[in-house]
């Protein structure tokens, strides 16, 4: 991604999270913020001695900052004439703001017809809910899966109470740009792509749509099994701790059952017709097992067999997790202030062009001076001019 410049003028998570993974791959990430306050991710999480969070260390990686009220006309001035020399503009606001402001697809596309934006929202830029504010949580009611998620006839939940919709939408953001950035290549020609956040959470419910559509089935919540397949969910173990264990076929039951040393279960429960009609009998014969030994015997009876099986980690598992150090997902990078910092590591690897993280979340409005002069050539004196308006 070196040669790429991105402004990433959206907030949060979800636009944001797809600048960062460009930014991991050497694209110039320039955040534009709202002068005083920035983006509201750096009140989002664990505040810091530095004035914000440690999600924000996290989620504005290698990016820059600098500060912009796209609200004010010589706000969005500048933003268009830093628009015209970049190769990526992203925005999460409410459909039609960046319109008003004088920064929407047609005006930025006529000043810089090689441009590709991302544009992110709860429900994308057309049809009846366009003008609704959304949340990742909203995103998970309204796409499906929070249905899905939670313990049978109870409060559906979200799954993980984390912003994985943003995430995701975050992703399939980053992946539109490089098609799109693919297609400017070929033929010059930029465009936009347009995300709802609901979308992307709809766009991985694997069986759902067709299903319903051909025999009217509307999945319910089922907890920490599925009716699918059987013994397929999550075990208690003697200390306390928890494992997952999925048999999704008649051989691995099989091997299962070799590990619990019950081979009269693997007579009796030997076709998954069998396991699903008495899924509750299997899944309490497995428990009744797990409960008498600590999670490392568990699993190491389970791979002794090839069961398929994984402990369910805490934070605190992870960071003892042999694995995760080996293939180094855990990155501590310094700052100056907080000192060493722990954050996930980049996804995906690439053997010839790996990503990197450099830098953590900038301070707000760190490259006024360097991007406002190096960019559109703006002398000392009017930087602080427009710093003295509010306008950065």
């Amino acid at each position: 991604m070196q040669g790429v410049r991105v402004l990433d003028a959206a907030t949060f998570i979800a636009g944001p999270y797809a600048g960062a993974v460009l930014a991991e791959f050497g694209a110039e990430v320039i955040k534009v913020e709202q002068p005083g306050g920035g983006d509201p991710m750096r009140r989002f999480g664990t505040a810091t001695p530095r004035g914000d969070t440690l999600a924000w260390l996290s989620e504005a990686r290698n990016k820059r900052s600098v500060t912009l009220d796209l609200r004010a006309p010589e706000g969005a001035a500048l933003f268009r004439r830093l628009a015209a020399q970049a190769d990526v503009v992203i925005e999460n606001f409410r459909p039609g703001t960046m319109e008003k402001w004088g920064l929407g697809w047609d005006t930025l596309n006529a000043a810089n017809p090689h441009l590709v934006m991302l544009r992110v929202s709860g429900y994308g830029q057309t049809g009846p809910y366009r003008d609704r504010p959304g949340f990742a949580r909203i995103a998970h009611a309204v796409g499906g899966l929070s249905y899905l998620a939670g313990m049978p006839g109870e409060t559906p939940v979200t799954p993980g109470s984390t912003s994985l919709g943003d995430y995701m939408s975050g992703l399939y953001g980053a992946i539109g740009i490089l098609l799109a950035l693919r297609h400017r290549d070929a033929t010059g020609q930029g465009q936009f792509i347009d995300i709802g956040l609901y979308e992307s959470v709809f766009r991985v419910l694997d069986e759902l749509a067709p299903r319903y559509a051909h025999e009217g089935t509307v999945r319910e919540r089922e907890g920490a099994g599925t009716l699918n397949a059987s013994p397929h969910g999550h075990f208690a173990c003697a200390d306390g701790a928890w494992v997952a264990i999925a048999c999704t076929n008649d051989k691995m039951f099989a091997r299962l059952c070799k590990a619990m040393e019950r081979p009269d279960l693997a007579d009796r429960f030997a076709a998954v017709a069998d396991r699903l009609r008495d899924r509750m009998i299997v899944d309490g014969e497995v428990t009744a097992w797990t409960r008498t030994h600590a999670r490392a015997e568990v699993m190491a009876r389970c791979l002794a067999h090839e069961v398929p099986a994984g402990p369910i980690n805490s934070i605190a598992d992870i960071f003892e997790d042999p694995h995760f150090a080996a293939r180094e997902n855990i990155l501590r990078v310094a700052d100056a202030l907080l000192g060493e910092i722990a954050i996930p590591n980049v996804v995906p690897r690439l053997s010839a062009t790996p990503g990197h993280v450099d830098t953590l979340g900038p301070t707000l409005g760190e490259g006024n001076a360097e991007i406002y002069g190096a960019l559109l050539g703006l002398s000392a004196e009017e930087l602080a001019g427009l710093r003295a308006r509010g306008v950065v």
